[in-house]
């Protein structure tokens, strides 16, 4: 073993001088804290004091009386410091150190050997002796310093007084230290230290914070109109007063009285007489009056809803608003049912909408309404806007003259219905000139309606008018019998019969109407959708049709279509994009020529669907065509479940009376009653429908009335179906059957999701899984499509159908081009156009104007809001 010396003692003892040093820092530290502890404390307590304001609310005796406690504590704090404290040296931290090491190692290492130092094996057991105690010295670590002083301050002084300390720093200030030294003797505060304090608070729809006085130095002070300044004088009453110009009182309270309060209306000055007293030249910030204009004549969609835009503005921000609309009879055409004097009706008022959140400075709204079943819808009047701030400060617009907008009708006998409401509305008096021209209307009821029913419910207004006009109509009779006159004329304009061909045959005629009647482009391209939604549908019958026939008649199938008239989707699209065009290029009479021939040229065509000459479909057409159909049942579920969810916050909001209703199969037809509240002469018609749409499935059976069970049973059903495709589904192994398959997986996950909200009532969260599903299904449809068109990359050259042929199979049956996605109709010409946009614009007023109403329940405008921030 190696010799161990005093090289490696000292070598060992310079290893081990940084844990020394901390370990001395430390006890430096523990010294100062167990004797400076007292002295702090007192310290804190008295600095508190002092920036809290205690010695400008007691009486300056007992504030000398406390600075002579304070002081004598502080000496005594300073004597116990002196006689406590004791500055370390460098043994006593080499003694600790050693101490916290097993053996004492450094001590050993400074030791000599005193016996058997010239014994050699003596000396060789010592030198092994200092090696291990080297060994164990290396390991050293500063000794932490002992701060405790719980067993000196039992009753926790020192934190009582760092708390007093803190909320004088949140709530004090440091400026209020040096008013004591104005109480010492040549101070230039009063000896009985009279003070003050004051506040001005401004209105609260400012926003602004409220001013402490005392902080503000003598000069100009600038406070919005309105804000209220508090004054509190102390000490001797008379020692300060008070005098003001900004509040224009006519009764003016006494300058000495300790308690001011006045609120500031003009500028002026404030001051405070007397010893320590301010003054402040105050300047009122005015307060303008907000402002709100109409931007632009209201323009109505094709069913009547009106859209006004306006802005608003005001210097703090608009917290209402409203319209008003009077009915402007110097300029009513006065004839016919028109000419007698009205029935005094009040001003039409609905409040204006404003920003959900944000800032309300200035900003810009569409107001939204319907007034289609007003009296004075479709006639003159004036509107005034109105806009309301903070300070209750209104500003009202001039008179601006408009049409009412209001629903127009194109059916003949509808358009007379509703002009005899009109009149009806306009005065009782007209009761019996309305039934003789009502009667004479009707006189051939064969000609005019389409079904018997239509004209009983006219026959059974006549017999109510004609009963009336011998006793007088009352306010509820006439507000029903305008109700029974409004739903005959949306049935005879839109129709209820179920059968495809019939509504497409009504959609040409009333879009024939309107060319003819020139109505608006706006009124025109909503009757050219209707078209091409009816075209859809009566092309689907068809399509079902034929492929019936084609499987019943496989062999002599052949020989009948070479006499009969084929027309490909191709065609028919571009006919209807020609109609379109002609209207926008203002050719209405080529536009009315091309429509008759549309019309005949449907009465007789039959489709021709897939490969001319083949027969049957691709499985991933099939496919795809069952993830339409789920796509499809899904989107009616969600429809239905919205409509409840509005049913179950509006109970007067009856079944079918929206007219955004789609029914609770989805999609199967406007404006129709739900199954099983339907009115006259519609429940057969729902009931024909049911039974000659062979493309119903298994989750449409379901949706066709509610005594097949419940949208929860619904769901279940929907989701059974989807687990039958995914089953089906071809393309597995690749990237993009794969990516099918995942998506369907979400679908399922988001139905299941939805049925157990339905079975708890929770609509608000069943539309939202709901939503889920139907976009989980888009990207499966989308996969698919992708993977379709793969495969139709890789076909030889030959098989296959010609390049138009496959174009025409690629589009929907309005002729909108599929995009690779699979979707119908999702990246065609006719996907993102105007029209989509301004629809989509609609839909996000209509939802901002309702989530804005508080009228509504606190649910559904949370629904509201939720679905303005996911879109």
């Amino acid at each position: 073993m190696a010799s161990f010396s005093w090289h490696d003692v000292k070598r060992t003892l310079h290893a081990v001088r940084w844990p020394l040093r901390l370990t001395y820092v430390g006890m430096l530290a523990e010294a100062l804290v167990q004797s400076l502890w007292p002295l702090l404390t007192v310290c804190l307590f008295v600095l508190a004091a002092l920036m809290l304001g205690v010695q400008d609310m007691i009486a300056v005796e007992v504030v000398w009386a406390i600075a002579v406690i304070a002081g004598l504590s502080m000496i005594g704090a300073l004597g116990y410091a002196l006689m406590k404290f004791r500055l370390p040296t460098r043994a006593q931290a080499l003694t600790r150190l050693d101490a916290s090491l097993p053996g004492r190692p450094l001590q050993a290492l400074i030791d000599t050997q005193t016996i058997g130092a010239a014994d050699a094996a003596s000396t060789a057991v010592w030198r092994a002796h200092q090696a291990r105690m080297a060994r164990r010295a290396a390991d050293a670590e500063p000794v932490s310093a002992d701060l405790r002083v719980s067993s000196r301050d039992p009753y926790a002084l020192r934190y009582l007084a760092v708390l007093v300390f803190g909320i004088a720093l949140l709530f004090g200030s440091i400026w209020r230290v040096g008013s004591v030294t104005d109480m010492s003797p040549g101070g230039t505060g009063l000896a009985s230290g009279p003070v003050w304090e004051g506040w001005a608070e401004s209105p609260r729809y400012t926003g602004r914070p409220t001013i402490y006085l005392n902080d503000i130095p003598e000069g100009a002070l600038r406070v919005p109109v309105g804000s209220l300044i508090t004054l509190r004088l102390y000490g001797e009453v008379g020692a300060l007063t008070l005098s003001e110009t900004v509040s224009g009182r006519t009764e003016v309270p006494p300058a000495s009285d300790p308690a001011q309060d006045f609120t500031v209306v003009q500028d002026g000055t404030v001051e405070i007489n007397g010893p320590g007293g301010r003054s402040w030249q105050v300047e009122v910030i005015p307060d303008l009056p907000p402002q709100v204009a109409v931007l632009e004549d209201p323009t109505a969609s094709a069913m009547g809803e009106m859209t006004l835009p306006f802005e608003a503005s005001d210097d703090y921000g608009v917290e209402a608003g409203e319209a008003r609309f009077t009915l402007d009879l110097a300029s009513v055409d006065r004839r016919h049912g028109l000419t007698i004097d009205p029935e005094n009706r009040p001003e039409l008022v609905v409040p204006l909408p404003t920003p959900i959140a944000g800032n309300r400075q200035a900003f810009e709204e569409n107001l939204i309404e319907d007034f289609s079943e007003h009296a004075w819808a479709n006639l003159p009047v004036l509107v005034r806007l109105s806009a309301l701030d903070g300070a209750e400060q209104q500003f009202e617009t001039e008179p601006r003259a408009i049409t009412l907008p209001g629903r127009r009708f194109f059916d003949p006998v509808a358009a007379a219905v509703i002009e005899q409401r009109r009149d009806l509305l306009w005065s009782r008096a007209n009761n019996q000139r309305i039934s003789q021209i009502l009667r004479a209307t009707s006189y051939l009821p064969e000609d005019l309606f389409r079904s018997q029913t239509d004209a009983m419910r006219l026959r059974k207004v006549i017999r109510q008018l004609e009963t009336f006009a011998k006793y007088g109509l009352s306010d509820e009779m006439q507000e029903d019998l305008s109700q029974e006159m409004w739903d005959l004329a949306i049935i005879l304009e839109e129709g209820d019969l179920a059968d495809a061909a019939e509504r497409m045959r009504r959609a040409q005629e009333r879009l024939n109407e309107a060319i003819k009647n020139g109505a608006s482009d706006e009124e025109i391209a909503e009757l050219m959708r209707e078209l091409r939604r009816a075209t859809e549908d009566y092309l689907q019958q068809l399509s079902r049709q034929a492929q019936r026939q084609q499987q019943e008649n496989e062999e002599n199938q052949s020989g009948n279509n070479e006499n009969a008239m084929q027309m490909t989707q191709d065609d028919l699209q571009r006919m209807m994009d020609r109609i379109q065009e002609l209207m926008e290029q203002g050719r209405m009479a080529e536009a009315q020529q091309a429509l008759q021939e549309l019309q005949e040229m449907m009465e007789n065509m039959r489709v021709t669907q897939g490969q001319q000459g083949q027969g049957g479909q691709s499985p991933g057409e099939q496919a795809m065509e069952g993830l339409s159909e789920t796509l499809r049942e899904q989107q009616g579920l969600s429809d239905q479940a919205f409509r409840d969810l509005q049913e179950q916050f509006n109970p007067n909001a009856q079944a079918g009376e929206n007219q955004g209703n789609e029914g609770r199969s989805g999609g199967q037809g406007r404006g129709q009653s739900h199954e099983g509240q339907g009115g006259q002469g519609q429940e057969s018609d729902d009931d024909d429908t049911a039974q000659n749409d062979p493309q119903s499935g298994e989750g449409g059976e379901q949706g066709q009335g509610a005594d097949r069970g419940d949208l929860a049973q619904r769901q279940q059903a929907l989701r059974d179906e989807l687990r039958r495709q995914q089953g089906s589904l071809p393309g597995a192994g690749t990237p993009e059957g794969d990516a099918a398959r995942d998506a369907l997986d979400r679908a399922g996950r988001a139905m299941d999701g939805a049925e157990q909200a339905l079975r708890e009532d929770d609509l608000a969260e069943a539309i939202d899984n709901q939503g889920q599903a139907m976009e989980a299904l888009r990207e499966g449809m989308r996969a698919l499509g992708e993977m379709m068109a793969e495969q139709q990359r890789n076909q030889q050259p030959g098989q296959g159908n010609q390049p138009s042929d496959r174009r025409a199979e690629n589009r929907d049956p309005l002729g909108r081009e599929q995009g690779n996605s699979g979707a119908d109709g999702d990246t065609g010409p006719l996907a993102l156009n105007d029209d989509a946009y301004g629809r989509a614009r609609e839909l996000l007023d209509e939802i901002r104007r309702r989530s804005g109403e508080v009228a509504r329940p606190e649910e559904e405008r949370d629904y509201l809001k939720r679905l303005l921030d996911r879109f």
